[in-house]
């Protein structure tokens, strides 16, 4: 009876011995983290989502929101003859281009012309390009392109959830929670002019796209060249 009480007693040591050493579920093999290309695709389907529940709110079925990226000639003969545009929405009170990005953080105005400060939640702060200025060139193309009474914004929309905006920041920057007020500024400053022809937009702007997906990889190949 003494020596069962010996191997019990020594097999509960072993036991609790072998569970503290056993790795924890968090370092099991399977749960790699996601890539930076999954973040940012999580990212680009919020964006869209938030956008088609925002437009159905304000507009009920009268927009068109393009689905997924479009790719643009906007510059033919140069080093960038196309430009890609994260989200293109037509709607009765303007045409609007968003520039999604999927930072966390705290996001501050900059120094620099055409950048924004982005400080990391270790307090680091790094310098990044404005969506503003990514979006000035796309946003000038299309105004050249379309009636003047048409108007045409851009903005840069932030999906994370723990991104912080600083109130010194531009208005047109924009988390996902702050996009049903800011259209329905922009649908209020456009009240009494003349309807934007959705119909007519969408095949304006699409005469000047690309929407293949040879044009695409393209696109990306040359922006990955010249990183």
């Amino acid at each position: 009876m003494f020596l069962e009480i010996l191997v019990a007693i020594g097999g509960y040591h072993l036991f609790k011995r072998l569970m503290r050493w056993r790795p924890s579920r968090s370092r099991r093999p399977g749960r790699a983290k996601r890539t930076a290309h999954e973040i940012g695709a999580a990212g680009e389907a919020a964006a869209q989502a938030k956008l088609r529940t925002t437009l159905q709110w304000l507009c009920g079925d009268d927009f068109y929101l393009h689905e997924g990226p479009l790719v643009i000639e906007h510059a033919p003969g140069t080093a960038f003859p196309t430009a890609e545009i994260d989200h293109l929405a037509i709607t009765p009170f303007g045409i609007f281009i968003f520039e999604t990005k999927n930072w966390s953080g705290r996001i501050a105005p900059s120094s620099s012309h055409g950048k924004l400060t982005r400080i990391a939640p270790n307090g680091k702060p790094e310098e990044r390009r404005s969506p503003i200025e990514q979006n000035r060139s796309k946003v000038r193309f299309l105004r050249e392109q379309l009636p003047a009474i048409w108007p045409v914004s851009g903005a840069g929309l932030f999906t994370s959830p723990d991104v912080v905006l600083q109130p010194e920041l531009s208005t047109d920057l924009l988390s996902l929670d702050d996009l049903p007020h800011w259209l329905r500024l922009r649908r209020e400053s456009f009240n009494g002019q003349m309807s934007v022809d959705i119909g007519r937009t969408r095949a304006a702007v699409l005469t000047y796209a690309d929407t293949s997906t040879d044009g695409f990889v393209a696109h990306k190949a040359r922006v990955a060249r010249y990183r």
